[in-house]
């Protein structure tokens, strides 16, 4: 039985990581589908959802100003929610320079707020981002291209994370990120992605329906809704958005309790994305999301297990486990004993 168990649990995390990047390679060698990318100027509402972001405000905004694309089609719209900083009068600095506000007097969640902003939106295009990113000048530009394909029902950017000298990082956290950004390529080629990058993503505005209150992973929510619709969701990693990396490892550690609670509401949500009959990247779902759930039992399952195999190829698998756990356990008390570093992905930008 502990033998049985060993091999199923080290066959589920290493299926996670490795085999299905190594299944998307093979699968997209047969069935790849080419997004019919057109330049085209469709109007387009940029939403931001904020609640205390006045270090943000006036960098964001001034950014939005700055894109490479015609200010009569980009509808701005800045959806706050109940901030109790100088959040709103910052941003009513710009009502009179094209800028939109919609405000609640009542602390309502971020799934609220986006409610509320795509209510008055009026572009063709729905473009969402956070208040923390600073998007590439032809970011809306390349995005909204994908919407010339009529498959196509959302499209997310890329996230590009960057070090203190403003260079894309290479540290653990930005292997990481890109190890995902390969992945998402992957799936936008053989379909869709299984959710969009919180930073940089957009919808047909007629395929938005109002988020239920308190949803975590509004960027998981809306694609495979759109998914579940008969849409394509597609990643453009040229339509790109930029911020530092974060060093705060509890700030990491807060984001992945997020980033699994929202998985987890997410199947509540919506069964019918566990129908394959439904979900026509179940495959893909199962394995990049509901995957992930599972590996932190799979890892209890093979140390218990492997507990009861102290022998031969298992006593050398023992060893390897309790070294890669005392190096975490020593990356993680010295993380403590270092300054955060300003900066950093927001809690709604890195979703798994």
């Amino acid at each position: 039985m502990a033998e049985a168990i060993f091999w199923i649990a080290l066959g589920c995390t290493a299926y996670v990581y490795a085999g299905y990047p190594l299944l998307l390679l093979a699968w997209q060698w047969w069935d790849r589908r080419p997004v019919r990318k057109q330049y085209h100027e469709p109007s387009v509402s940029l939403v931001i959802a904020m609640h205390n972001e006045r270090n943000h405000v006036q960098p964001k905004l001034q950014n939005c100003f700055e894109l490479d694309y015609p200010p009569d089609k980009l509808q701005v719209i800045v959806s706050l929610d109940a901030p109790t900083d100088d959040t709103e009068a910052l941003v009513r600095e710009y009502a009179g320079k094209g800028v939109e506000v919609v405000c609640s007097s009542v602390h309502l969640g971020k799934a609220e707020a986006l409610n509320s902003g795509v209510a008055i939106a009026t572009g063709e295009i729905v473009l969402f981002a956070d208040s923390r990113q600073m998007f590439d000048k032809r970011a809306v530009r390349e995005l909204v291209a994908n919407f010339a394909d009529a498959s196509v029902g959302a499209a997310s950017g890329e996230l590009v994370l960057l070090d203190e000298q403003g260079k894309e990082t290479s540290d653990a956290a930005g292997a990481y990120w890109r190890y995902e950004k390969g992945l998402r390529g992957m799936e936008s080629g053989i379909h869709s992605v299984p959710g969009a990058t919180g930073a940089i993503y957009a919808i047909r505005r007629e395929l938005f329906a109002p988020l239920a209150a308190g949803t975590i992973l509004d960027d998981v929510v809306i694609p495979m809704r759109i998914v579940l619709a008969g849409k394509r969701v597609v990643f453009d990693s040229t339509a790109r958005a930029y911020e530092v990396a974060s060093r705060n490892a509890n700030s990491e550690y807060e984001r992945k309790i997020r980033t699994l609670a929202g998985n987890y509401q997410l199947v509540v949500q919506m069964p019918a994305l566990l129908a394959p009959w439904r979900n026509r990247i179940f495959v893909q779902f199962i394995s990049h999301k509901l995957g992930r759930l599972l590996v932190p039992y799979c890892l209890v399952a093979l140390f218990v297990s492997n507990l009861f195999l102290l022998h031969g190829l298992y006593l050398v698998a023992m060893v390897g486990q309790m070294v890669w756990y005392s190096l975490a356990g020593a990356g993680w008390l010295a993380s403590t004993r270092k300054p955060a570093l300003p900066g950093g992905p927001s809690t709604e930008t890195l979703n798994e």
